[in-house]
């Protein structure tokens, strides 16, 4: 079979499985990203889940022998919930970002990138192929631009015209010289709703971003979040959604059609004060499918115990108390402490002096500390 039917022949299959939007790019350096990598690295901006060899991130020779082409995929997620739970008095709520709903899109799309592999190679059995989903060494915004997509926005996202940016993303470096697509043109223009929206700034300039300003990482961070950035966490237990939101290019973009990402309501906005009190095999089962629950329970209780914070939820104040004095973790711990003065109600104090009598671990000891400070100046 000709390159040219073969190219043709998998785009069909691809729409076949599943996969909404497909297209193909050379397996040439990406030497402009490489720039802009190694730029991040001296600012400190970088997360630290991605790949730290700036060379396999923009070298896909290096991960593929004789690569010669990327096919990039990109499978939808919906913006939107049915029947979305209230959160009121007494029974608050927390939120996963939209693309944490559903099944977990990693394994989603691993499955029907392995269907294209196994296509292909009835195709073209001696075919070389490799396949990576958001945790490979290639950066798959920069793939998917090049392979004509969607484009890069300011918000770092990619956005596609049929389905905004709400899309998941993957690619396979291959030894077959497949006829590159052409990128798309940049819509943004001159629009910086994305930039002007960011809670805490971590949008630098548009398509640079301070991962270690980003609430997205820092509700998957297992350390204690910077005091600066507590309240502005909101009720986001995993990720934010803010600067997608508010871009024009989402407007009506709902992509109801991928039944692994139907939203489960219960799941996607959780009772807060029940996630407390879950332990690892309870969360496992609860949220186990999930893509949010990648860094287990511990970050998502104490970004849950930062959203009771934030509705200044008087009712959990005995549950705080008694995870103040009892948690194992100095993370939880330390987190109470900080909640419990936000609260500020007189049991809520009551609780932080009573735990610093008996606390040993000097960093929840500054947590106590703070709050009773903080206390003595409103006086």
């Amino acid at each position: 079979m000709k390159v040219a039917q073969l190219q043709q022949s998998i785009r069909e299959y691809a729409h076949a499985i599943g996969i909404d939007k497909i297209g193909f790019t050379t397996a040439a350096p990406f030497l402009e990203l490489k720039n802009r990598l190694k730029r991040q690295q001296e600012l400190g901006y970088q997360s630290g889940f991605e790949e730290s060899d700036v060379e396999k991130r923009t070298e896909p020779t290096l991960l593929l022998d004789q690569a010669e082409s990327i096919i990039a995929i990109a499978v939808a997620y919906p913006s939107k919930m049915d029947a979305s739970p209230k959160g009121k008095k007494g029974e608050r709520r927390g939120i996963f970002c939209r693309a944490s709903w559903g099944m977990d899109y990693h394994v989603v799309l691993r499955e029907k990138l392995q269907l294209l592999e196994t296509f292909i190679a009835t195709q073209v059995p001696d075919a070389k192929m490799r396949s990576m989903v958001d945790t490979g060494e290639l950066v798959d915004r920069a793939v998917a631009e090049r392979a004509g997509i969607g484009w890069s926005a300011k918000n770092c996202s990619i956005i596609t015209p049929e389905f905004g940016s709400y899309v998941y993303l993957g690619e396979m470096i291959t030894n077959i010289p497949f006829a590159p697509d052409t990128p798309m043109e940049d819509e943004c223009k001159d629009c910086t709703l994305c930039l002007d929206a960011c809670p805490t700034g971590a949008l630098i300039q548009g398509g640079q971003l301070n991962a270690q300003r980003c609430i997205a990482f820092l509700t998957q961070s297992k350390k204690p979040i910077p005091e600066e950035f507590r309240a502005k966490i909101g009720n986001r237990i995993y990720g934010c959604d803010t600067c997608q939101t508010v871009c024009p290019k989402n407007k009506g973009k709902y992509n109801l059609h991928q039944e692994a990402f139907a939203p489960e309501p219960q799941l996607t906005k959780p009772l807060l004060t029940p996630m407390l009190k879950l332990t690892n095999r309870q969360f496992k089962e609860s949220f186990g499918h999930m893509s949010g629950s990648w860094r287990g329970k511990n970050p998502i209780q104490r970004n849950a115990i930062l959203a009771l914070a934030h509705f200044k939820e008087e009712a959990s104040v005995p549950l705080l108390a008694e995870l103040l004095v009892s948690d194992p973790r100095p993370l939880i711990r330390g987190t109470t402490a900080w909640a419990l003065g936000e609260i500020a109600t007189a049991e809520a104090i009551e609780a932080v002096q009573q735990a610093l009598q008996t606390e040993e671990d000097p960093g929840v000891r500054i947590e106590l500390n703070n709050v009773l400070e903080s206390e003595q100046r409103k006086c």
